[in-house]
């Protein structure tokens, strides 16, 4: 089982491991758009006024170029402790003992705009860079990314749980994934899409599969998984989950 997190705009400054070498990283077949895109960050960072623009930033941001235009030299820590926001506080990988953070590394990978997908023990700096940005040496993130992370998704095996966020759904089609939609029930029968606490309830799905005694293999198998874990989730379609929250 992969499931493919979101990743966030806020990551964790700093870090403990070497600069970036993408030569490291999982899917070493996503390494010459990697090592592209990565390029035109940093060129892209000796402008700030265009980097600004092209990322959709104010100035009182203008610290996010500065850790663009460091990308090669700046420190890496793993993906899952770079990260931040709802969602990963949701998640709480500080929590996971070992054998738990062992499955985490296996099981989980997020979405990334500059990396396409990472996974298991993967180092990053900290960077910024959205899924729906245009480069001006790039053009969109889709065009660029779809035709290499696509081939990649199609040649997993394993059931994917498809937890990414609409923008970053768009970077690649993944046939055959499972999604999660979290509502909540406005009237007798009737459900709406969850906004403001999607990220917390898609954190605790990742939490409850990262921790699970096995691998489901299948959309009953994932069912079994999160209803053991007290979430009110119901099969909707084939390949289609509903997470039904509480009004708030």
């Amino acid at each position: 089982m992969l499931v493919l997190l979101p990743p966030s705009e806020t990551k964790a400054a700093g870090g403990d491991g070497p600069p970036l070498d993408v030569g490291t990283l999982s899917f070493p077949e996503l390494n010459p758009v990697r090592g592209k895109l990565a390029d035109a960050l940093v060129e892209l960072a000796a402008d700030v006024p265009a980097s600004l623009a092209a990322l959709d930033i104010s100035i009182r941001q203008a610290d996010e170029v500065a850790r663009n235009a460091e990308l090669w030299s700046s420190p890496t820590l793993p993906w899952l402790s770079r990260y931040t926001g709802v969602l990963y506080d949701a998640l709480d990988i500080g929590s996971f003992r070992k054998p738990a953070l062992v499955k985490a590394q296996r099981r989980l990978a997020v979405a990334s705009a500059l990396f396409g997908v990472v996974s298991g023990v993967d180092r990053i700096p900290a960077y910024r860079l959205s899924g729906g940005s245009s480069l001006p040496a790039i053009g969109t993130l889709s065009a660029l990314w779809r035709p290499a992370l696509e081939p990649v998704f199609a040649g997993i095996d394993d059931l994917i749980v498809d937890l990414r966020s609409g923008t970053y759904a768009t970077l690649a089609r993944i046939p055959g994934a499972v999604t999660v939609r979290v509502v909540t029930e406005v009237s007798p029968g009737v459900r709406k899409t969850v906004s403001h606490f999607n990220k917390a309830y898609k954190g605790k799905v990742a939490a409850a599969l990262a921790r699970a005694p096995r691998d489901p293999s299948t959309v009953d198998g994932l069912l079994r998984v999160l209803s053991r874990e007290g979430l009110a989730i119901e099969r909707t379609g084939e390949h289609q989950l509903e997470l039904l929250t509480a009004s708030h």
